[in-house]
């Protein structure tokens, strides 16, 4: 059986590596709520509110999706134009 000492000791470390680890935390939601503010900030610039950013996304790629497919159809034409004059 551990002694009151022991017990008190152990007691000690527990306390100071939680004291490390709510620094650790301190120090990380600092560091998240600056990234944060930078991507917010990114985003007003873009004209893009953050409550608005799933649309956003969805809306360009309803954009690529539709260059993509023009193109596809734009390089199609010269082939389909060429394969007709030779049949």
């Amino acid at each position: 059986m551990a002694t009151v000492t022991e017990r008190l000791e152990f007691l000690k470390a527990e306390i100071e590596k939680g004291k490390t680890e709510k620094t650790r935390a301190e120090a990380n939601l600092e560091s998240l709520e600056k990234q944060r503010a930078e991507i917010e900030a990114e985003l007003a610039e873009l004209g893009v509110k953050p409550d608005e950013l799933d649309a956003e996304i969805e809306r360009l790629k309803g954009e690529i999706e539709a260059g993509l497919s023009e193109a596809e159809k734009l390089l199609r034409e010269p082939v389909e134009e060429a394969a007709a004059a030779v049949f």
